[in-house]
Parts: structure tokens; sequence; C-alpha cells
């Protein structure tokens, strides 16, 4: 069902301030999904859920699903779509207030469609938790895309702080139309493969250094 139609049905519109902007294509759903190679016993993370178009893809493909929804509004919706998956484990709050060792005790994949507007935070959160995520497959703004995946000479510190941990890529671009409502900025699915070693240097001290 159209995100539009799911919200009238609750009379629910949504939120700027969140970021809020849907993505409903099931092709680009899928493709997202096949980026993050699941295997049947990965366990997923998945950042805000919104209304369960990409958790339900996910559902049928991984052992374990942890979904972290802000938006209070969306949890009865959640729980009424993903009824027929008890492995997906859903839990309102802020992503940027979990302690991930207490979701996760082996490394697991985080896949989903970030708020834009938090992205870099997301990322730093994860990547420097205790328990690092295996890999992250998200949809990102465009432009941030661009930066994560940059090569020397123009690196930004988004770029050395993403590639510090891992190897990032652009899967592919996607257009606006695949998102209700349709943002003004463009969107792109970045891949980016978590080095399963750790450098030998102290990260606060190389993070300083590079800033």
């Amino acid at each position: 069902m159209h995100p539009k139609e799911i919200l009238q049905r609750y009379e629910l519109e949504p939120k700027k301030s969140l970021g809020q902007n849907f993505l409903f294509d099931p092709a680009i759903l899928d493709k997202i999904a096949d980026s993050a190679e699941i295997a049947p016993h990965d366990p997923v993370l998945e950042v805000g859920p919104g209304l369960g178009a990409l958790t339900r893809v996910l559902a049928q493909r991984a052992d374990r699903v942890v979904a972290v929804e802000l938006d209070n509004r969306f949890i009865p919706i959640l729980r009424y779509e993903l009824a027929f998956f008890p492995h997906v484990e859903l839990i309102h709050g802020d992503i940027l207030e979990q302690h991930i060792s207490q979701l996760f005790d082996q490394p697991y994949k985080v896949i989903a469609n970030v708020p834009y507007y938090i992205t870099g935070a997301i990322l730093r959160h994860l990547l420097s938790a205790e328990i690092k995520p295996q890999s992250l497959t998200l949809t990102v703004q465009k432009e941030v895309a661009e930066r994560m995946t940059a090569q020397p000479n123009n690196m930004s510190l988004m770029a050395i702080s993403v590639q510090f941990y891992g190897t990032a890529s652009i899967v592919s671009n996607i257009g606006a139309g695949a998102f209700w409502p349709r943002p003004k900025v463009a969107s792109s699915i970045v891949h980016i493969d978590v080095f399963d070693h750790a450098f030998d240097v102290n990260e606060k001290t190389f993070f300083r250094v590079a800033k």
C-alpha cells in the first residue's frame, strides 16, 4: 500500500522536522536488501523503519531484525504491519541513545533509509560502538554519499571518518519518485564494508588530528 494511504488511514501527516520521506518503490527496496547481501543467519539493525516497507523485505531474508523507530505515532502501525514476523524486534527510541552492545552480541548488518539530517551522527554512533556492524547499507542524500566515498585530494572529514572504519561505495542513485513525499534532494544507496580488524592507533587521537 502507498504510504500516503497508510497515513490517511491513521489520520497522520509526515513530519518535516524528522525528515520523513517514505521509500516505497519495491524494486528499490529489493535492491537495498540485495546490496546488503543478507545471509539467513544474519542479524539486522534497521534505523527508522517508518511504516515498515523496508522492514518487511528484511524480515523475509534475515534471521533477526531489530527496528528502532523514534516517532511514537508509527509504533501501532508497525506492530500491525509486522504482526506476521515474530523475529522482528521493534524498539521505540532514538538510535543515538541506544547501547548497541545491549542489542547485539555479534557482528550485525545495518540496513536503513536514514533521516538525512542526522546521517553523520548515526554513522559516528554505529561505527564507534564497541560492537561494530559488519556492514552498512544506507539510503542517504546523494551529496553526502559522494562525500562519504570521496578519494584522496577530495576527501572531507566525513570521508576520512567513514573510510577509517571501512570501504564505502555508491551502489546506485535513486529518483525522487521512489519516495513519498518527494524529497527536494537526490538520493543514493551507499554500502560500507566495515574492516574486521582495528587499526593500531588511538581513535580519539586520530580524529583530533584529522579535524
